[in-house]
């Protein structure tokens, strides 16, 4: 299976590099389809020109984005010097409280495909 996820700028660059090894969503429908060894392709907004193929190599479930900061560093799931506050208030942007209660969160541990 392939999925495509979009991401800002900054965040794409930060994969691109290979500083970021883990993409972290709510575990919806459409996240628990995903099994190890699918495609995901990470595309940079606003453009969606540029392209990055990467492959799932594990999945780590939780039941907050408290318990993901527990067990990654902050540079594997997001923008180094980042607090864990303003990433906690990022997600809620992102994701209600009845979103994460409901499905829980994914830590999708991925590496980039060297295609030749």
């Amino acid at each position: 299976m392939e999925m495509i996820v979009h991401l800002h700028p900054e965040i794409f660059d930060i994969v691109l590099q290979g500083t970021k090894d883990v993409e972290i969503r709510v575990n919806d429908e459409k996240r628990r389809a995903l099994k190890v060894g699918d495609t995901l392709i990470f595309v940079k907004r606003p453009g969606e020109q540029e392209k990055l193929k990467t492959t799932v190599k594990n999945l780590v479930y939780f039941s907050s984005f408290e318990e993901v900061l527990d067990a990654y560093d902050m540079e594997r799931i997001y923008l180094e010097g980042t607090s864990h506050e303003e990433y906690l208030q990022l997600m809620k942007q992102f994701y209600s409280e009845e979103e994460v209660d409901k499905n829980g969160i994914v830590a999708i541990e991925f590496e980039q495909v060297m295609e030749s």
